[in-house]
This record gives C-alpha cells, sequence and structure tokens, in this order.
C-alpha cells in the first residue's frame, strides 16, 4: 500500500527541492532551456560520432534531392542505434527527449541520400489518451480500444537545422509522417489498422502558426488543446525526490514499474504527499502558490490530424462503419506525389532565399522546433 503522507521534516525537505526547482522559470521556454542544458550536459559522448559533418549544410536545389528513412532500433535490420538517434535528436532539438517511453513507439532518421547527411527525426507513438479537438471533431469521446486500434500520434517531427529553415524542412518530415508509407510501417510494427495520424504543436495560444500550417488535404488544423499538465522535474532532480520516497514507502516505488505515465503519476503523487503533511501553513501555501505557477507555464498547443485520404475515418472509429473506404484525395498520399508538393514549395523558398541572400550554410544545433510536449501519455 502507498503511503499518503511522511513526516514533516521530510515533506518541507521535499517541498523545497520543488519549489526550488520550479520557481526559477517564468515561461515554458525558460523550463526547456534549463531541462534542455541538464540533459545535453549529461550526454554520454559515443566514440566515433561527430555532430559537424551530421547535418545537412550544402546548398543543393530541392529538386535534386532524395531523401531515405532508416529505422531505429535493433529489431530491425540495417537501423541505426537508439544511442545514436538520441545523441542527434538532443543535440537538433530544444526539447528534453525521453528515452523509454510506454506503449508502443517507431523513430526514423531522415537523411538526403546523395550527400547522405541528416535532415531530421520522427517519432510516433501511441496517442494521448484524451483531446478536446479530438472530441469535438469525432462529436464524442471515443471508444478507446477501437480509437487505439486505428490512430498514431507523432510526438518528435523535428528538421535538422539549417535544412528546416532552407527548404520547409519541418513541412516535408511533417508530409512523410502522412503519407501511405508512413501509415503501412506502423500499421506494421504496431500491429494495427492506422488510419488517422495526430500531433500537436511545441507551442499554442501564444504562437499563431506552427510547420504544420498550410498543408492542407494532407494535415488540418482542428483547434487548441484544453488540457493543461505540470512540467515534469528533469531526470536527476526526479529521481533524487523519488528515491527518497520509494525509501520512505518501504523501499516501494510510488506506482507499479510497468504503469503507462509512470514518471508523471509519480510525481503527482509526490505533490499529494507532501500537501497531506505539510503542518507549517506558510510552508504550505508557498508550495502550493509554486506549483500553480509551474501548472501556467504550459499552454494549449494546436492540434492536427490527418485521414490519410480515407473518406471515413470518423465512422469507423466512432462504430457507425466497420470498413474503411479510400476517399477522392487518396493517391495525393502516396510517397512521390507528396514528394512533389514538397519539392515545388520547397523550390519557392529555396529561390526565395537566394534572391535575398539568406540562405544559411551552418549547422545550427539545438534549434526550437515542433515536438508534442510531456503529457499524461508521454513520460
Amino acid at each position: 500500500m502507498t503511503i499518503s503522507v511522511v513526516d514533516e521534516n521530510k515533506a518541507e525537505w521535499a517541498a523545497d527541492k520543488f519549489i526550488d526547482y520550479f520557481q526559477n522559470f517564468s515561461s515554458i521556454e525558460d523550463y526547456l532551456r534549463y531541462a534542455k542544458g541538464q540533459a545535453v550536459s549529461s550526454m554520454a559522448v559515443i566514440p566515433g560520432i561527430s555532430d559537424k559533418d551530421a547535418f545537412l549544410n550544402e546548398d543543393i536545389h530541392p529538386h535534386d534531392m532524395d531523401f531515405e528513412v532508416k529505422f531505429v532500433g535493433d529489431r530491425f535490420q540495417d537501423s541505426i542505434s537508439q544511442d545514436i538517434y538520441i545523441k542527434y535528436l538532443t543535440a537538433t532539438s530544444s526539447h528534453v527527449i525521453e528515452h523509454n517511453i510506454p506503449g508502443r513507439e517507431l523513430r526514423w532518421m531522415v537523411y538526403e541520400k546523395n550527400t547522405k547527411k541528416i535532415i531530421g527525426f520522427i517519432r510516433f507513438g501511441s496517442p494521448t489518451i484524451n483531446s478536446k479537438p479530438r472530441n469535438i471533431w469525432l462529436g464524442k469521446a471515443p471508444d478507446l480500444s477501437r480509437f487505439n486500434r486505428h490512430a498514431v500520434m507523432g510526438f518528435a517531427i523535428v528538421p535538422s537545422q539549417p535544412f528546416g529553415f532552407n527548404y520547409l524542412g519541418g513541412k516535408l518530415l511533417a508530409l512523410m509522417c502522412v503519407s501511405h508509407y508512413a501509415r503501412e510501417q506502423v500499421s506494421k510494427v504496431f500491429e494495427k489498422d492506422i488510419a488517422l495520424f495526430e500531433t500537436t504543436s511545441l507551442y499554442g495560444s501564444t504562437t499563431s502558426a506552427s510547420q504544420y500550417d498550410g498543408l492542407k488535404p494532407f494535415i488540418r488544423y482542428k483547434g487548441l488543446t484544453d488540457s493543461k499538465f505540470l512540467p515534469l522535474l528533469h531526470r536527476e532532480k526526479f529521481h533524487e525526490l523519488h528515491n527518497a520516497f520509494t525509501e520512505w514507502n518501504d523501499n516501494q516505488p510510488l506506482t507499479e514499474n510497468r504503469a503507462s505515465s509512470k514518471k508523471m503519476k509519480r510525481q503527482t503523487k509526490m505533490i499529494s504527499i507532501i500537501r497531506n503533511s505539510l503542518l507549517d501553513k506558510d510552508k504550505l501555501n508557498k508550495f502550493n502558490s509554486v506549483i500553480q505557477m509551474a501548472f501556467s507555464l504550459t499552454q494549449q498547443k494546436r492540434a492536427y490530424i490527418s485521414d490519410y485520404g480515407y473518406a471515413n475515418v470518423r465512422e469507423v472509429i466512432n462504430g457507425d462503419q466497420d470498413k474503411l473506404v479510400r476517399g477522392q484525395n487518396w493517391d495525393k498520399f502516396y510517397l512521390e506525389n507528396i514528394m512533389a508538393w514538397w519539392k515545388k514549395k520547397a523550390s519557392k523558398r529555396y529561390d526565395k532565399l537566394k534572391a535575398e541572400g539568406r540562405f544559411r550554410d551552418k549547422v545550427e544545433p539545438v534549434s526550437y522546433t515542433h515536438l508534442t510536449l510531456p503529457t499524461n501519455r508521454e513520460v
């Protein structure tokens, strides 16, 4: 049985750890920079791996580019190791990369074939448990077992820089996520019949656009999420606290090790125990104030979906129909057609940057990009 209270001295020590951590942040950007710095500083060096020449920074016209997807993990042939994927994604993205995620997942590194350089990263995973824009689109909250048979979420869709800036790289990766090639590969790995793709922007209500905008009919904006959540403690601080609570809980973790979203659940449980245990009203008020402030760091996110060109995804997920039917846009979602669409858009971008002298040719590590922040699923 999990404890619900600890003695006053332990509660005050734990409360101070939370207060000292969260009171330093005035915005989600502050939190991301700090957490990112901690991740980078603790990142192990992989022998023989250099960032300098790994990412695309050549001046190539989009029409002359070709791309290759490499799968990540030992279960795939000719794959990229998890360590290399995490190293390069950590060097590219402002977001803290979680190493172990519950639920099914599929990770890709995308290369430009001619140069053999990295242009981006993609990670598919099990969708979040709840989403207001999704429920509005469906007309109701779906039966999760049926929904999960057909849905996948894009958690990391991150272009390397300067490829992202020069060539609309984020849009290319997003489009690859909703191609029939991606749908078929995810369906195979997840052992599902995927027909719906979801993702959200890193920033929401304070940013009016994201890399997913302007991609109709492939991806469509569906509104702002309604959820707020407490940002997670970074690795060292979290483990320091949870190790202490585990010791106080008769050397048992606060949740089962196999529980989904266990990190967020454990953090939530620690906060509850602290609140139940603090007798000093001033300390309790300060603790509650800091936790409330931390909740305010997060924003509503811009939510996007793709139906992969099917005509009746909503009806199938709602249980009104059994068989998926191809829609009028079906052929547009083949990878070669998506690439042709992107090359046209990217060429306009490339030509404009070249004409204005704004084309970038230097690798730019650690840039703010579009990922889905940790939620009730992503921990």
